[in-house]
């Protein structure tokens, strides 16, 4: 068996922020079972026991929700606890955790270091921004609660990134974004494009981006790095790194940029498993960790395809010039074309135009670090 990938979600869909764009919210109405309420304990032991039993090498564990600290800091602990029990082999353990940061105090931020988890701390730009797409349910900004959670976890010395959400707002900003979190000392960031409501097409909320606005949001985002890049100060930014190695001949480590789908547990409250956070729906469940054993979930993947029908991009994709790189983009910003039989990512103008604008110098630092 090699390296697992496992993605919980301790207090499934469950959240105390009621965010605009939440995309898992609109997955979990178009299921049967909404909400799986919190995770028990013997769920947690059984997914662990089953997923560090049979890894080789490394098994990483990642954390998501909702809000998975709703489902309290003992739960955490006991997470770790089952790891050591069931790590008979030695193997690597990884940790991450992805929250919006509201219930982070002292308590969590020393466990999180003490424990070496990763964290990604969800922040939506500047203040303004944050505040108009990311409240409680109560309608209040939660900008302020959020910047006092990354001043505990620098404080304790807790590893974070922070994850933004483009939408068009965010787009538009980038500059100004940018410059702030350099001045709060933001060094490892993330963004992803805005995902528009699963099967119900594009642009029709407020929030949705377009292919356009994504293009040209690249654009200036990486030439304010490649600005600062070139004075040796650059940001980690997980996309451009990414290309920088995919330039170099080297796969990505990014899921969404590897062209086609990995193979990921994501894990519900009640034990169910899925291919995907994405596509957390009734028809793609592979099977529960509380009764099923690992090769009959990965037997479950295989007769549905998932991962396969990531395989089926259109013939311009494998012809596009630009097809090392892209790699077809994740595949829940790809439309299905029924008459030819295959898929085509929405993004995909905005990626010819990032492509036509930067990747000389996206070359340029790649031979610069890899000299090939």
């Amino acid at each position: 068996m090699p390296p697992i990938s496992v993605m919980i979600k301790p207090a499934s869909g469950m959240c105390n922020m009621s965010c605009a764009y939440c995309f898992y919210s609109d997955e979990a109405r178009k299921r049967s079972c909404p909400s799986y309420g919190l995770m028990s304990e013997q769920t947690l032991k059984n997914v662990i026991r089953k997923t560090v039993l049979e890894a080789d090498g490394v098994v990483s564990y990642a954390f998501q929700g909702g809000e998975p600290t709703l489902r309290g800091l003992d739960f955490f602990r006991k997470a770790v606890s089952y790891q050591e029990q069931y790590n008979r082999k030695g193997i690597s353990v990884q940790n991450a955790l992805q929250t919006n940061g509201l219930l982070l105090d002292e308590d969590w931020c020393d466990f999180l270091a003490q424990n070496h988890f990763l964290v990604g701390l969800s922040v939506d730009g500047t203040e303004a921004i944050h505040d108009s797409l990311r409240r409680t349910k109560a309608g209040e900004g939660t900008f302020a609660r959020v910047s006092k959670a990354a001043d505990l976890m620098d404080r304790h010395q807790v590893d974070y990134n922070i994850l933004t959400v483009v939408t068009p707002q965010v787009a538009r900003d980038v500059e100004k974004i940018y410059r702030f979190y350099e001045s709060r000392g933001w060094r490892y960031q993330q963004y992803i494009a805005c995902l528009d409501p699963l099967q119900e097409g594009h642009g029709a909320t407020p929030y949705s981006l377009s292919p356009e606005e994504y293009g040209e949001f690249l654009i200036r985002l990486f030439e304010l790095w490649y600005r600062d890049w070139k004075k040796g100060t650059p940001p980690y930014i997980r996309q451009f790194e990414n290309y920088v190695g995919l330039a170099a001949g080297y796969l990505a480590e990014s899921c969404d940029m590897l062209g086609v789908c990995g193979v990921q547990n994501v894990v519900e409250a009640d034990g169910s498993v899925y291919p995907c956070d994405f596509y957390m729906l009734d028809e793609y469940r592979l099977g529960n960790f509380n009764q099923d054993r690992m090769d009959s979930i990965n037997e479950k993947r295989r007769l549905i395809g998932f991962r396969e029908r990531s395989m089926k991009l259109a013939p311009s994709c494998k012809a596009c010039p630009y097809g090392k790189m892209c790699r077809g983009g994740c595949q829940r910003n790809r439309d299905w074309n029924a008459a030819g039989g295959f898929y085509v990512n929405y993004f995909c103008k905005g990626y010819r135009m990032f492509f036509d604008a930067c990747l000389d110098r996206v070359k340029e630092v790649s031979e610069s670090l890899f000299g090939r």
